[in-house]
C-alpha cells in the first residue's frame, strides 16, 4: 500500500514520513520532488515550468513509478509530497486507486501562523518560497478531495505519526529510541532535505 502525506510547506510532512518509515518494517520513502529536479535538469530552460508539478511529465512519471513499484514489491511506500490541485491529485492518486492500488492519503493542516513559525524554526523567513505558498496550500487543501485531514496545530510529530499509524490497517512498531537518538535522527532528516540548488 501507499501512504501519501500531503500538507503545506512547514506542516511536518517530511519528518512525519521519516518517523513513520522508522516504525513500519519493509517501508520505503518515495520522493516525487526528485522527479521534478530530474525533469528540470534535462529540459531546455524554454520548456521548463515555474512549478514542476505543472509539467504533465512530472505527474505521469510519478504515477508510473509508483505503479511499477507496487507491482513488484510488497513494501509500504511512504510519499511526503504537497499536492494542492485536485486534477493533479486525480492524475496520480486517483489513477493509482483506479488501478486497485490502496492509497491512504493524509493532509497535515495548520494555521498560517503555525506554518510561518515552523518555517522560521528551520531558517526560512516570511518571504521564502515555502512561506509564499502557504495561502495557496491552505486554500487548495480546503477542497473535499484532500480527505483525512489532520489538524496539527497543537500536535507534536510523535502525535501526528501515532494518529496516522492508528488509521493504517497494519501494526506499526513502537518507538524505542531515546531522546538524544530521536533528536539526532530528526536533525539529520532536516539536514538531508535542505535544497542547495
Amino acid at each position: 500500500m501507499i501512504v501519501w502525506i500531503n500538507g503545506a510547506f512547514g506542516s511536518g510532512k517530511t519528518q512525519t514520513a521519516h518517523e513513520l518509515h522508522r516504525r513500519v518494517p519493509e517501508s520505503f520513502i518515495f520522493d516525487p520532488e526528485v522527479t521534478g529536479f530530474y525533469i528540470r535538469k534535462q529540459m531546455p530552460r524554454t520548456l521548463q515550468t515555474k512549478d514542476f508539478q505543472d509539467n504533465v511529465l512530472w505527474r505521469d512519471i510519478n504515477y508510473q513509478l509508483l505503479k511499477e513499484i507496487m507491482a513488484q514489491s510488497n513494501s509500504t511506500i511512504i510519499v511526503p509530497m504537497t499536492v494542492v490541485h485536485p486534477p493533479y491529485f486525480e492524475e496520480i492518486i486517483g489513477r493509482l486507486r483506479a488501478d486497485g492500488i490502496i492509497v491512504h492519503h493524509f493532509t497535515l493542516c495548520a494555521s498560517e501562523q503555525t506554518l510561518l513559525r515552523r518555517l522560521k524554526k528551520r531558517g526560512e523567513g516570511k518571504n521564502s518560497w515555502a512561506a509564499l505558498q502557504i495561502k495557496r496550500c491552505i486554500e487548495g487543501h480546503s477542497n473535499a478531495i484532500f480527505e483525512q485531514k489532520v489538524d496539527t496545530n497543537h500536535m507534536t510529530i510523535d502525535e501526528v505519526v501515532q494518529y496516522i499509524a492508528d488509521q493504517l490497517p497494519m501494526d506499526v512498531l513502537p518507538d524505542t529510541r531515546g531522546t538524544v537518538r530521536k533528536t539526532w535522527d530528526r536533525v539529520m532528516t532536516q539536514w538531508k532535505h535542505i535544497r542547495f540548488f
